[in-house]
């Protein structure tokens, strides 16, 4: 089992700064992580995923440029560095950990329980 717990969202300025981030703790923190969010009224989306090693990350064409995920194995912690945010960016987000590198949110078995990040435009 794997237990994730998200932190660091809250309520910014459009063209602010937030900082995600998600504790891991149980058997294993080597596995994939990703980062998912859901908007009001829609359904939940990628939003960017980091390999084992950290040597590869992805993200939706949306966040490129704007968003950073990083880990820290040590810590069994991942970050989602988020700048220049705008009110679409308005989402819960929730990190997931899966043993597959992936955009597809059925490949994660672990997910958080979600924090809410909410930008005034």
């Amino acid at each position: 089992q794997v237990q994730l717990v998200e932190s660091g969202g809250g309520l910014v300025q459009a063209g602010g700064s937030l900082r995600l981030s998600c504790a891991a703790s149980g058997r294993t923190f080597r596995r994939a992580m990703a980062w998912f969010r859901q908007a009001p009224g829609k359904e939940r989306e990628f939003v960017a995923v980091i390999s084992v090693g950290a040597r590869t990350t992805y993200y939706t064409d949306s966040v490129k440029g704007r968003f950073t995920i990083s880990r820290d194995n040590a810590k069994n912690t991942v970050y989602l560095q988020m700048d220049s945010l705008n009110a679409e960016d308005t989402a819960v987000y929730f990190c997931a950990a899966g043993r597959i590198y992936s955009t597809t949110e059925s490949r994660y078995n672990y997910w958080g329980q979600g924090t809410q990040v909410t930008v005034s435009s």
